[in-house]
């Protein structure tokens, strides 16, 4: 199947291409993470995989391709869906279920002894803001300021991280995951989840997620985005619709650090282990994944985006 479809082949070139080409001058530049030149190509390359979307819909326009742009947007999942109702309470479901999920992976971290939180310091917080602004805030304020920030992740952020998730989404789960869709359902999610790993490999391997790992970081992201994949997966076909995934995906950006607020400056937290993004975070959304697709299967393929 992937053999005969050029329209994957050529989402895939531009996807991929246009990944490495933007993040060319950080391999360049050798620009440190967290920086504000590291967010902004960041960013950027969030939108490869809708300019791959856009570049199988031109050819498909110089083909013949009849579908208007209102069929082509039900297609690709810009519409509400098969009903309305369920994909707004999925979107409500993806914006703060996932939130919930960051706290639980946390809590199961920590109790099973691989992560240290300091919930009356919050020494790794305060060492964090006594990085960027020397001194920082009382002790008393400490608390306070945990409590906005905890709150924004929950809110407000999510909002502004769906709007780059976007980007992301409408490629891999609102064109390619149905497109992927006649291998199977678990294949497909596979398949796509891979895919979606090694497309991070122009940031992974220069470090932005585990750089305790090197290397290792890229195939260890893969995993993650396997299992999370799944998740964001279940919510496009269940819905017939991107949006759930794309602020299911937004909400994850945005709570993921929420371990950083709450752990030990003592004994900092192993990202690649514990919480949302380790080992940990990886089998707990697995298990949800695989609770949602028995108990609330998709009942109908989403229609294939053909180009």
């Amino acid at each position: 199947m992937l053999r005969r479809s050029p329209d994957l082949w050529l989402f895939l070139l531009i996807a991929f291409g246009l990944s490495w080409l933007f993040t060319l001058p950080l391999w360049l530049s050798d620009a440190p993470t967290g920086t504000l030149t590291f967010t902004l190509i960041g960013v950027a390359m969030m939108f490869t995989p809708t300019l791959g979307v856009l570049a199988v819909r031109l050819r498909g326009r110089r083909l013949g391709d009849p579908a208007t742009g209102r069929e082509w947007a039900v297609r690709t999942g810009l519409s509400a869906g098969g009903s309305r109702g369920r994909t707004l309470a999925l979107v409500a479901l993806a914006w703060f279920g996932i939130p919930a999920l960051v706290v639980v992976a946390i809590a199961l971290s920590a109790a099973l002894g691989l992560l240290s939180v300091d919930l009356r310091e919050f020494s790794l917080f305060r060492e964090t803001l006594a990085a960027a602004a020397p001194g920082g805030p009382p002790p008393a304020e400490i608390g306070a300021l945990v409590a906005v920030q905890a709150v924004s992740m929950v809110l407000i952020v999510p909002v502004v991280n769906s709007a780059a998730a976007f980007g992301e989404e409408w490629g891999w789960r609102g064109w390619m995951l149905p497109r992927l869709t006649p291998l199977g359902t678990w294949r497909a999610l596979l398949v796509s989840g891979v895919i979606w790993g090694l497309w991070h490999f122009p940031l992974t391997l220069r470090g932005y997620n585990y750089p305790e790992l090197g290397a290792w970081a890229a195939p260890m992201f893969v995993v993650f985005c396997v299992t999370f994949g799944a998740l964001l997966g279940w919510l496009r076909l269940y819905s017939g619709s991107v949006w759930p995934a794309v602020v299911g995906h937004g909400s994850l950006n945005s709570s993921a650090g929420l371990m950083l607020l709450i752990g030990d400056a003592a004994d900092p937290p192993v990202f690649a282990v514990a919480g949302i993004t380790g080992l940990v975070g990886s089998a707990l959304m697995a298990v949800v994944s695989a609770l949602l697709f028995k108990y609330r299967p998709v009942e109908r393929p989403v229609p294939v985006a053909a180009g």
